[in-house]
C-alpha cells in the first residue's frame, strides 16, 4: 500500500471525499461501486468493485471456448482492464488498462465491428500487437460492466476461421450471456 499524504475528515453523515486526483488516477467515476475492506490493523481499503470480476474463471472458460471453436483471439474486460484472454499471450494482456477508444465503445453500448479503411482500435496501450475486430459491451441490469472483444493477431484484421457475420454473432452472444450471468 502506498501513502498519498492526503488526509480527509469524516463528516457528520459518515462520508469521506475521495480527492479528484485519486479518482482521476484510479479511473473512479461518479456512480462507480466501491468495495470496502478492513483488516486487523485498523486499515480501511476502498477497491473498485467489478461485477464481471466475480466471473473471471467463467469468462476465461468462455473466451477459451470461443478461441477453440471459432479460432478467435478473444478478450473479456471489465470497465478498466482485461480480465480474461484466449488465443493471445496472457501476460501481455491480462490486467492491462483499456484504451480510451474501447472505453468509448462501451459507453456507446453498441456493437463495434472494424471496417476496412477505418482507424483501428487498440484494446490496451502497452505491449500489444493486435487490434479490436469486434467488440460488444456487457450490460447487466442496465449498466455497462465490461466488454467482449475479438482481436486480430497483428494480421491487419484478417479473419481466421469464421466469417465476419459469425464472428460478430459469437461476440454479441458472449456479451449478452455474460451480462445475464451477472444480472441474475
Amino acid at each position: 500500500m502506498k501513502a498519498t499524504g492526503i488526509v480527509r475528515r469524516i463528516d457528520d453523515l459518515g462520508r469521506v471525499v475521495i480527492p479528484k486526483e485519486i479518482r482521476r488516477t484510479m479511473r473512479i467515476r461518479e456512480g462507480d461501486p466501491l468495495e470496502i475492506y478492513t483488516d486487523r490493523d485498523g486499515e480501511v481499503i476502498f477497491k473498485k468493485y467489478s461485477p464481471i470480476g466475480e466471473l473471471t474463471a467463467f469468462a476465461t472458460q468462455y473466451a477459451e471456448t470461443l478461441h477453440k471453436t471459432g479460432q478467435l483471439n478473444v478478450a473479456v474486460t471489465d470497465r478498466d482492464a482485461v480480465i480474461a484472454v484466449s488465443g493471445l499471450p496472457k501476460k501481455e494482456y491480462l490486467e492491462k488498462k483499456l484504451t480510451p477508444e474501447i472505453e468509448s465503445v462501451m459507453e456507446g453500448r453498441g456493437l463495434y465491428s472494424y471496417r476496412s479503411g477505418e482507424d483501428r482500435i487498440a484494446l490496451i496501450d502497452e505491449g500489444m500487437t493486435g487490434y479490436v475486430r469486434v467488440a460488444m459491451p456487457i450490460v447487466a441490469d442496465g449498466d455497462v460492466v465490461g466488454c467482449v472483444c475479438s482481436l486480430s493477431g497483428g494480421d491487419e484484421g484478417k479473419r481466421e476461421s469464421v466469417g465476419e457475420d459469425v464472428e460478430t454473432k459469437l461476440i454479441a452472444t458472449a456479451a449478452a450471456f455474460l451480462g445475464h450471468q451477472i444480472g441474475d
